[in-house]
């Protein structure tokens, strides 16, 4: 019995040392860079470095929370069968008093996420100071949640964090289903040819983590709403009364940027419109460019 305790204290030293910032265990980095002649080329490098480092130490301190609460959640209200059936209630009300003093990021849905992240990535410690890659974000954790299957969960996870994949590479890889098609594939190398060449613009947006409202709601920061079409939606909203006697009859403004978080991304709905003729909201996504596909899904 005491060496079992013994054990689980260790256990606790090790999750404690590793979750310190101040430890030296804990996975940070100083901003390094090489002096070329070139004073600006330098002095971007030290900003982009900067900026890149502390994206990372704030993503990496995120993981860490929603792990915790997870697991916190956990204790409190999954039955021994990992159910959390006769605890939702406790979540509901959790949930409750967490956003009315945090604000978003604590409904019940995100509880949800994050006993589930628990419990899907029990050795999550182990993975804040990879010995090759970077650590995943948050947001690699969530998209890895929509995985199924613990193998290909464990393949995309270890692929994401050797290569470096983006946000949007997973994404893209696991709606794809690229581990099935790696797996049953008996030539590899056209397949992730394929993948590389898809995900390229995506893997060159060196400011990806600039966009990421996760970031911006876990910081208490506003999110940005000024991003897509603004001078256009800006000049709408400046002419508003006339703008909605052209849309016709029974139309109400509701709300521009609107912030819609769905299980895969993020989104931003341009203008919300309530038809109190029609009974349901009208959503205006503005766009000074050719439509897409990927507009109109």
């Amino acid at each position: 019995m005491e060496q079992k305790s013994q054990k689980a204290k260790k256990i606790r030293e090790k999750e404690n040392a590793i979750l310190d910032p101040v430890s030296p265990k804990f996975n940070r980095r100083m901003i390094a860079y090489h002096e070329t002649g070139d004073l600006f080329a330098d002095t971007c490098e030290i900003v982009e470095s900067a900026q890149s480092i502390a994206y990372a130490a704030v993503d990496t301190i995120l993981v860490q929370r929603n792990w915790l609460i997870g697991k916190r959640i956990a204790m409190e209200c999954l039955d021994e069968n990992g159910k959390a059936d006769y605890g939702k209630k406790t979540m509901k009300n959790l949930s409750a008093e967490l956003k009315e003093k945090y604000g978003k990021g604590f409904d019940f849905s995100s509880l949800y996420k994050y006993v589930k992240f628990h419990q899907e990535f029990p050795q999550i410690l182990d993975s804040l100071s990879p010995k090759s890659g970077r650590p995943l974000s948050w947001t690699h954790y969530r998209i890895l949640l929509q995985e199924t299957s613990p193998e290909a969960r464990a393949w995309y996870a270890k692929e994401a964090q050797e290569q470096a994949w983006s946000v949007r590479t997973l994404q893209r890889n696991v709606s794809s289903q690229y581990y099935y098609r790696m797996l049953m594939s008996q030539n590899t190398e056209p397949v992730e040819k394929e993948m590389k060449e898809l995900t390229a613009s995506y893997q060159a947006d060196k400011l990806e983590f600039i966009k990421n409202p996760v970031i911006a709601e876990f910081l208490g920061l506003a999110s940005n709403a000024d991003f897509t079409e603004g001078e256009l939606e800006q000049r709408i909203i400046t002419h508003i009364q006339k703008f909605l006697m052209e849309m016709g009859k029974g139309y109400a403004f509701v709300a521009r940027q609107q912030h819609i978080r769905t299980e895969k991304e993020d989104y931003y709905i341009d203008l919300v419109f309530y038809n109190y003729i029609l009974k349901c909201f009208v959503l205006i996504d503005l766009k000074t460019t050719k439509i897409t596909h990927q507009d109109v899904g």
